[in-house]
């Protein structure tokens, strides 16, 4: 049984989230979850402190009463590293979702996600996965916006401690220094990773490019050596940020017409 510790001020989407997971252990063959809830940050410390040795993932909140945007998660990475943590808002912002992710966060799911969504999202991230909607990652990035809302956070929190920041999880590459690299990808990887930064899981990539999964998992190792980083998410990150500048990707790539798949075909 997987122990899940959800932290939002609102009992009743508390509510209904226990009960979605208690209806996917009838349907479906996935382990059952026991849920506890925390309507606070102090509250969530506290059940963390009290079950340190059974907690398996923390669904957060980013507008709880004591604690702002970010500023949670910030803080749990701190006091409590050992404990994935997933974002579960209503804020759908792309910059929020790769700033979450650069400060650790194992996953990102909107409070309008079905209950399908969230089962699959769970198992995903129970495994080891890093879970993003790829709906979320297609949002165009709205700088301004990010920085009048960094702003109002600044000015909102300008009493309290701020936690220091987490460590970067990409390098930091200027435009040409990641252009660099992007020459090295072949074309197959340049639209691997393209794809990679809209949130498509392997299984996604490989339906819609019709090759095998294990050719994209083959590509994405590739990327990953000539980009620098050891992980899907330093990818992820690096590239966002990175690349319309070097291919002027700066909408999604069109969804290719989808080929018959191969079984073990090689790209």
């Amino acid at each position: 049984m997987y122990r899940l510790l959800i932290a939002d001020d609102h009992p009743l989407f508390r509510d209904a989230i226990s009960r979605t997971l208690s209806l996917s252990v009838a349907d479906d063959p996935t382990p059952p979850y026991e849920l506890l809830q925390a309507a606070s940050l102090a509250e969530t410390l506290s059940l963390i402190d009290a079950h340190a040795d059974s907690l398996d993932l923390l669904l957060l909140d980013l507008d709880l009463p004591d604690s702002h945007g970010l500023e949670g998660l910030a803080r749990l990475r701190q006091e409590a590293d050992w404990l994935p943590v997933a974002i579960l808002s209503a804020h759908e912002a792309r910059e929020t979702v790769l700033e979450a992710l650069a400060l650790g966060a194992v996953g990102y799911l909107s409070k309008s996600s079905s209950a399908e969504v969230l089962r699959e999202a769970l198992a995903r991230m129970l495994a080891g996965e890093v879970y993003v909607p790829a709906r979320l990652m297609r949002t165009a990035p709205r700088p301004a916006l990010a920085s009048q809302a960094a702003s109002s956070s600044a000015s909102a929190s300008a009493s309290a401690p701020v936690p220091p920041p987490a460590p970067q999880l990409a390098p930091s590459l200027s435009e040409a220094e990641f252009a660099q690299r992007w020459q090295t990808l072949t074309t197959k990887q340049r639209g691997v990773l393209e794809r990679m930064v809209l949130g498509e899981s392997n299984k996604m990539i490989a339906w819609q490019l019709g090759v095998a999964e294990t050719t994209v998992k083959s590509h994405v190792s590739a990327i990953l050596h000539k980009l620098g980083v050891a992980s899907r998410v330093q990818a992820i990150l690096l590239a966002s940020h990175s690349l319309p500048a070097v291919s002027g990707a700066s909408a999604p790539p069109a969804a290719p017409q989808r080929a018959t798949p191969r079984r073990g075909a090689q790209e």
